[in-house]
C-alpha cells in the first residue's frame, strides 16, 4: 500500500482580504438571454392561459346546462299549474339534473348566494 500525504490544517484567509457584498455585485445585472421581460406598463392579455377554442367548449357548455335547468324548472312550474319560475323550481330542476355530489354542492352555493342577495 501506497503511504498516505499530510494533511495540513486549511490556512484562513485574513478579515482584510473579504471582499464586502457591495464590491461583489455588479452595479446592474443584465437579464439571462433566454429570458424576455416584458416592456415597462404592457399588460398580459386577459385570456391567459386559456385557448379561444377552450373558451368556446366552456361558453358552449355553461349554455347548455342553463337550458337544461331552464327547461326543467319550466315543466316543474306548469305541473304544478304557476305562471312563475321560484328558487324553489330552480332548486328542485338542479336536484333533478345534475348528479349526486354536485347537485348538494349546486344547492348549497345556490342557496348562499340568494341569501346574499336578499340581504344587501
Amino acid at each position: 500500500m501506497a503511504p498516505k500525504a499530510e494533511k495540513k490544517p486549511a490556512e484562513k484567509k485574513p478579515a482584510e482580504e473579504k471582499k464586502t457584498v457591495a464590491e461583489k455585485a455588479p452595479a446592474e445585472k443584465k437579464p439571462k438571454a433566454g429570458k424576455k421581460l416584458p416592456k415597462e406598463g404592457a399588460l398580459l392579455p386577459e385570456t391567459r392561459g386559456r385557448s379561444g377554442k377552450a373558451m368556446g367548449i366552456m361558453n358552449s357548455f355553461i349554455n347548455d346546462i342553463f337550458e337544461k335547468l331552464a327547461q326543467e324548472s319550466s315543466r316543474l312550474a306548469r305541473y304544478n299549474k304557476k305562471p312563475t319560475i321560484t328558487s324553489r323550481e330552480i332548486q328542485t330542476a338542479v336536484r333533478l339534473v345534475l348528479p349526486g355530489e354536485l347537485a348538494k354542492h349546486a344547492v348549497s352555493e345556490g342557496t348562499k348566494a340568494v341569501t346574499k342577495f336578499t340581504s344587501s
